[in-house]
C-alpha cells in the first residue's frame, strides 16, 4: 500500500509540473551503505535541479548556485536525513550517506532549463541487514586470517582494503589496477609480502600474523552504474593473541641464543678464574718455610720437659763414686 501511495505521489508531481518521459532505476542497498543518484548533467546558468523523496522536497540547487539547500534547509517540516544528504554542486547528483531502512522510497529528480524539462525516478530499497557492522575476529600469532567481502564481487566493482585507515590493497573491476602493501602505499611495509588478494572474490588473506597486525580492517566496495553508484563498507576487528614462544623472527631467536651463549661464557670464565686462585700450587721451599722453620741455635734439639736430651760429656753419678 505504501509503495502504491509513493507511486501515486510521483505521478501527481509529474502532472503538476507538466513533464513527461520519466525514467526509473531500481537501487538496492544495505543499511550503512552510501548511495549516489546521478543527474547525468553538468549544472550551468540555465538549469535548476530539485530532488524529492516521497513527494517532499529534500534538495535543490539553482543553475547559478545562488540557492542551494538540503534536508531541513529545503523543508523545515522534515528532519529525516539529519545531515546525511550531500549535493554535488557541479552535477547536482544526490548522495545519501549511512543509509537506513527508513530511507527506502521513491526519489524523484527534476531538471528545469530554458530549453527543456526532464524527470527521473529512483526506487531505492534499503535492506535491514547492516553492512557497517564490525566482525570480531581472533587468531593466534603465526596463523593466517582471511577476510571475505559481504557480497560476491562483480566485474565493475572496485574493492579497496584499509588497515587503520591506510590503504593496503585494491583491485579494480577490469583487473588493470591491483596492488598490495607497499604497491598501494609506499609509506608502509608492515606486512612484507604477507598479503594475498583473491582476484576473483576480492578476499584478503594475511599470513603469519603478529600482534602488530591487530586493529581494524575496512573493505570499501564501489559499485558503479551509469545512473547511480553504491559505496559499501565492511569492517573487521582483528585481535591477535600472543602464544608463548611464538611471534619471534629468526633474527630475534638468533640474537637471544647469542646472548645466552655470551652470558654462559662470562659465567664460566669467572668460575674458572676463581678456581685457579683458590687451588694455585705452592712451591716446595715456601711449604718447608711455613711448616719446618729453621732450628734455633740456642735451643738444644730433641727431648722434652720430663726427659731432657742427653749430653755426651756428662759422667754418670755412679761412675764418679766408683772410679
Amino acid at each position: 500500500m505504501s509503495l502504491l501511495f509513493n507511486l501515486l505521489a510521483v505521478i501527481l508531481i509529474s502532472t503538476d509540473h507538466g513533464v513527461s518521459g520519466v525514467g526509473s532505476d531500481e537501487v538496492s542497498v544495505m543499511e550503512g551503505d552510501s548511495v549516489t543518484l546521478y543527474t547525468a548533467v553538468q549544472t550551468n546558468q540555465q538549469e535548476d535541479i530539485k530532488w524529492y523523496f516521497n513527494g517532499l522536497l529534500v534538495a535543490q540547487i539553482s543553475g547559478d548556485l545562488s540557492f542551494i539547500c538540503t534536508d531541513v534547509q529545503c523543508n523545515k517540516d522534515i528532519e529525516r536525513f539529519r545531515d546525511r544528504l550531500k549535493l554535488d554542486h557541479q552535477t547536482g547528483s544526490l548522495t545519501i550517506t549511512n543509509t537506513r531502512n527508513t530511507d527506502s522510497g521513491v526519489y524523484k529528480l527534476q531538471i528545469f532549463s530554458s530549453s527543456r524539462n526532464s524527470d527521473k525516478i529512483f526506487s531505492v530499497t534499503v535492506h535491514g541487514v547492516s553492512a557497517a557492522e564490525i566482525d570480531e575476529v581472533k587468531r593466534n600469532e603465526g596463523e593466517s586470517v582471511t577476510f571475505d567481502p559481504p557480497v560476491a564481487r562483480k566485474p565493475n566493482d572496485v574493492m579497496t582494503w584499509y588497515f587503520n585507515d591506510t590503504r593496503i590493497a585494491e583491485i579494480t573491476g577490469d583487473l588493470i589496477d591491483i596492488c598490495t602493501d607497499v604497491q598501494c602505499n609506499e609509506d608502509t611495509e608492515r606486512f612484507r609480502d604477507r598479503l594475498k588478494l583473491d582476484h576473483q572474490t576480492g578476499s584478503l588473506t594475511i599470513t603469519n600474523i603478529t600482534n602488530t597486525d591487530s586493529g581494524e580492517y575496512k573493505l570499501q566496495i564501489f559499485i558503479n552504474n551509469s545512473s547511480f553508484s553504491i559505496t559499501r563498507v565492511k569492517r573487521f576487528n582483528l585481535t591477535v593473541i600472543a602464544v608463548p614462544g611464538s611471534g619471534l623472527s629468526s633474527g630475534a631467536v638468533a640474537g637471544i641464543v647469542v646472548g645466552v651463549l655470551l652470558v654462559f661464557a662470562a659465567v664460566s670464565a669467572v668460575i674458572y678464574c676463581h678456581h685457579q686462585k683458590t687451588h694455585a700450587p705452592v712451591s716446595q721451599s715456601e711449604d718447608d718455610a711455613d711448616n719446618n722453620p729453621p732450628p734455633d741455635p740456642n735451643v738444644i734439639q730433641g727431648g722434652d720437659a720430663d726427659n731432657p736430651p742427653h749430653d755426651p760429656n756428662d759422667i754418670p753419678l755412679e761412675d764418679m763414686e766408683h772410679p
